[in-house]
């Protein structure tokens, strides 16, 4: 392989995006990888394929920054999915999109788990509102909360997630876990004992069998703290058993066949450090894996063209522009500036068209060729640093997705991607 060749290796298997999205055994997308690879367009692209492919597809995702709405043409995105106008549907698809409201999933969890008295009273407690709005963890937990209560209505033929612009694969992985563990945990125990024990006999035993902690609670957390968070244990108590068993049922959803992650990275050294780190992570956990989609490579239509030689027949334009004199053409064989004419022009003709032909003509040249030089070098480095990825996951599919010109702004942009995901390898190898 030469060092301007950018088709993949053939050891590289390629991902069929169209088989994955088309095949009715598929019914969940999980989008992966580092924040800024264009994992949200990559969703929505996906989503739009799918759709006109004749399947009925939800795309959830977690960006705030709400490029997804725009793309779609929809004013603004909420909890609740909303359908995109302008899919085409003859093939019998639908395409609906919507933005995770990490509040209001939870205020749904305890609306949907406790009586009325007992939900205001949680939704009314200060502590949780602090937790159900920022509580490290809460936004990837509620993610897969509103995933399990979309794939569990059995509403949607394919259900396409954007996952949280986390800075590791740990914090999409763990969240459900690690905040199960919190609400069912030692800590949240120890607090709700008083309010199980009930009234007086609840406060001495408090008093009188955990003083010094709950002191230094208290100057940790401040009393009112405190007491915000006991209240809001004891109105919980009921549900927490419900958070662990949800996180579990989620966690093995995940796992299921009909799940695939797909890692968005961009073909640079960080996002594929990142992207192999997803692959292994996911290995370790028994996540279906379904291939890697390399985001925004460079290419070129004279890749014939290596970058060495761009450089010297720059340099040889270059130096042929040198020796076109204003007054004149250089007489090569002795160095001197002739009076005759050129083409049959008067030596003052000759000396206005040389400047203002050839030698614009040749710094133009020499100028495109640097330009096409330095695009065949980032070609040859996008391809090492991908061959150094595939070198390490030989196993991993994946698809190439040619850089467009410019942002994608609407639908006609994501049926531009999603052609170039769908075409990645057949586009290289062409």
């Amino acid at each position: 392989m030469t060092s301007d060749d950018m088709t993949l290796d053939a050891s590289a298997p390629w991902l069929e995006v169209d088989a994955l999205l088309d095949d009715p055994r598929t019914r969940i997308v999980v989008c992966c990888g580092s924040g800024g690879v264009g994992k949200t367009t990559t969703a929505a692209a996906l989503g739009v394929r799918a759709a006109e492919r004749g399947r009925k597809v939800v795309v959830l995702t977690i960006d705030p920054a709400r490029r997804l709405a725009q793309s779609m043409g929809i004013s603004e995105l909420d909890n609740v999915p909303r359908q995109v106008k302008g899919v085409d549907e003859a093939a019998g698809g639908e395409l609906h999109a919507m933005m995770l409201d990490m509040k209001r999933t939870f205020d749904e969890i305890v609306e949907g788990h406790a009586d009325a008295e007992r939900a205001r009273a949680i939704l009314e407690n200060p502590f949780y509102q602090s937790l159900s709005a920022g509580f490290a963890g809460t936004q990837e937990y509620m993610a897969m909360e509103k995933l399990g209560q979309l794939r569990s209505g059995d509403e949607w033929d394919l259900i396409i997630v954007d996952t949280p612009p986390s800075r590791s694969a740990l914090d999409f992985l763990d969240a459900p876990k690690r905040l199960g563990s919190f609400l069912d945990g030692k800590f949240i125990r120890v607090l709700m004992a008083p309010a199980k024990v009930g009234g007086r006999a609840g406060m001495k035993f408090l008093n009188v069998g955990m003083s010094m902690m709950t002191g230094t609670l208290s100057k940790l957390m401040g009393g009112q703290l405190l007491r915000d968070v006991q209240t809001f244990v004891a109105a919980m108590d009921t549900m927490f058993g419900g958070f662990r068993t949800r996180a579990d049922a989620t966690y093995r959803l995940l796992q299921a066949p009909g799940t695939a992650f797909l890692v968005v990275a961009a073909p640079e050294r960080d996002a594929l450090r990142e992207a192999a780190y997803f692959v292994e992570r996911l290995a370790a956990e028994q996540m279906p894996l379904a291939g890697l989609v390399l985001n925004r490579v460079h290419g070129s239509g004279a890749a014939q063209l290596s970058a060495e030689r761009a450089l010297a027949a720059a340099e040889t334009l270059a130096d042929h522009d040198e020796n076109l004199e204003p007054d004149g053409i250089v007489d090569h064989h002795n160095g001197k500036v002739s009076s005759g004419t050129a083409g049959g022009l008067s030596p003052a003709a000759a000396a206005e068209q040389v400047p203002s032909t050839s030698a614009s003509a040749a710094q133009l040249a020499a100028g495109l060729l640097r330009l096409h030089a330095e695009r065949m070098q980032v070609l040859a480095r996008e391809r090492r640093t991908r061959d150094r990825f595939t070198a390490l996951h030989p196993e991993v599919p994946v698809t190439e997705v040619a850089a467009l010109p410019g942002d994608v702004h609407d639908l006609a942009g994501l049926r531009a991607i999603g052609d170039r995901l769908a075409l990645g390898q057949a586009e290289a190898d062409g």
